[in-house]
């Protein structure tokens, strides 16, 4: 897993972030905020239920770093309903804006409405109930202004953090700095055994990633392993329908690519990742019911036309 990256108003201070975490491509579409939406795609009855046993699931496992004692909380519930704010998105920034206020104190999120890897940082936000802490600041990936290169994240990427006079990158790292230096719900467990699982399915991500990618394109191995593997993953622990049991940082890591990768195999392929698959169904809908998550959520019409233009799709 990649390491935390800090950059400070002078410059460098860390190395360069990985390309596996953040948006930098102009495969993003235009956005209008009216055209948030809130489900990924309704839900198909799962037809039959998965196998215990699958060879491919195995994870390496890599620590996570601890929650400081004074930032621990209850865990959350999935809906978040008594911590959710609405609020009013603002516009994106472009080539034309002015900067805010860099560096006044104010903290800062840098995402793209569009990029699923700040999704991950926005969703956290929001479960955490951290709206009026940490402001959203959308800039257009397509039409980005300099001052965000020169001034605010040399590597010109999103998402990034403007806090205490630094910025940081990685939506991985961010989500856990978030849940670790922000009040609010915990959204990582104490349980050893839990804990060690997140680390492993963190880990497996950008493996399940490039599985169900490749797909698209036709190289490699069938996406439907890749599922069976999450459905497999969802069946670990019985204490609720997330992949910890309860709603977690690693639920909020998976959620902005399978909401793409659900409609878009459904559309293209007609293949449906809930069929046989009732864990993942269920999660689908769980993750529906979160507040936090629905506000950052998009148009699955427009997320299948960005994928179809990214994998040079033409359906006939």
């Amino acid at each position: 897993m990649a390491t935390l990256k800090i950059w400070n108003i002078g410059g460098i201070i860390g190395t360069g972030p990985s390309s596996t975490s953040q948006c930098s491509s102009n495969h993003a579409i235009p956005f209008s905020p009216n055209r948030i939406t809130t489900p990924i795609l309704p839900i198909k009855p799962a037809l039959s239920s998965f196998h215990s046993a699958h060879p491919i699931l195995y994870f390496p496992c890599k620590p996570h770093f601890p929650l400081p004692a004074s930032k621990k909380s209850t865990f959350i519930s999935s809906a978040m309903s008594s911590r959710y704010v609405q609020e009013d998105l603002p516009p994106a920034l472009d080539s034309t804006s002015d900067p805010p206020p860099l560096f006044d104190g104010t903290t800062r999120l840098y995402i793209s409405y569009t990029c699923p890897y700040a999704q991950r940082v926005w969703i956290t936000r929001n479960c955490k109930g951290l709206q009026d802490q940490i402001k959203l600041v959308p800039i257009d990936l397509k039409n980005r202004p300099a001052w965000y290169k020169e001034r605010v994240y040399p590597p010109n990427k999103v998402p990034a953090l403007e806090h205490n006079n630094e910025v940081k990158g990685e939506s991985l790292d961010l989500i856990k700095y978030i849940d670790a230096h922000f009040e609010g719900p915990s959204l990582f467990p104490d349980d050893p055994a839990k804990r060690q699982f997140a680390d492993e399915l963190l880990s497996y991500f950008n493996s399940f990633y490039k599985t169900v990618t490749s797909s698209f394109k036709g190289e490699g191995t069938d996406e439907g392993i890749a599922f069976d593997d999450i459905e497999m993953a969802l069946s670990k622990f019985e204490d609720g329908p997330f992949f910890l049991g309860q709603f977690s940082l690693v639920d909020i890591a998976y959620a902005p690519f399978i909401e793409r990768f659900h409609p878009y195999l459904l559309e293209v392929k007609n293949y449906d990742i809930t069929h046989g698959r009732p864990k993942l169904a269920t999660w689908i809908e769980e993750m529906n019911k979160n507040e936090g998550y629905k506000q950052t959520s998009r148009d699955p019409k427009e997320l299948v036309e960005s994928y179809k233009k990214r994998y040079m799709v033409i359906k006939i």
